[in-house]
């Protein structure tokens, strides 16, 4: 774990994602994005690690730079659908991916969690996927990382180059 930043001062904002826009207000293909990206083997799709039973990859409509997915390669909308050994994959897939990031881009926390249904903020309803999202103390989105790298929404392929090399 990253050390403290408790001396920073405490700013108090929301987490502002403009760039989510074009993702909220567009049209939303009838088929799977976790689901087509899990079959291929493309550059394009930011997918940085591909497990047994689960995958990660980057978040291209992302609340914070470096915000990685985590989904099991079978379509399915609870967790409690999940087989013990792809909960097992998922459970570390997420500590991994935390683990990359500290390396990385050092942020001060973490939000980690999984949103399941559209009450819960869930985007994707019906592929559950866990959010591994690194933030620092008064973060204000796709802030610059001191010693550490750029990452910006334009900058997608880059970043997911980044994190798939460190794995």
């Amino acid at each position: 774990m990253p050390e403290s930043n408790e001396n920073q001062p405490t700013v108090q904002r929301p987490l502002w994602a403009p760039w989510r826009i074009e993702y909220i207000r567009g049209h939303k293909p009838d088929t799977c994005f976790f689901c087509k990206k899990a079959k291929r083997d493309c550059e394009q799709d930011h997918v940085v690690f591909k497990g047994k039973r689960a995958f990660v990859l980057l978040n291209d409509f992302p609340y914070n730079s470096g915000h990685l997915l985590v989904a099991p390669y079978r379509h399915l909308s609870a967790m409690t659908l999940l087989e013990p050994e792809e909960l097992q994959e998922i459970s570390e897939l997420l500590l991994k991916s935390q683990e990359v990031l500290d390396r990385l881009m050092h942020p001060a926390g973490y939000n980690i969690g999984f949103n399941i249904g559209a009450a819960a903020g869930a985007g994707v309803k019906d592929h559950i996927h866990g959010h591994v999202v690194p933030r620092w103390v008064g973060d204000t989105n796709f802030m610059p990382v001191l010693d550490g790298p750029r990452c910006v929404p334009e900058a997608l392929d880059d970043t997911a180059r980044l994190i798939r090399n460190a794995w």
